[in-house]
């Protein structure tokens, strides 16, 4: 699930795995393009060492 919020003025993109998630992550724009920057890398980390079958 995603959100659109404001922190500080500033938009930002909240994610949660639910309605209720206690502790969503959450991120503005800077971020949001350093990921897209680098959205290979964190593809290839993610398959590295997500758990087998996961």
């Amino acid at each position: 699930m995603v959100e659109r919020g404001e922190f500080r003025g500033k938009p930002v993109l909240i994610i949660k795995r639910s309605e209720d998630e206690r502790y969503p992550f959450s991120f503005g724009l800077n971020k949001a393009k350093l990921i897209l920057e680098h959205i290979e890398d964190i593809k290839k980390f993610v398959a590295d060492n997500a758990p087998q079958g996961a």
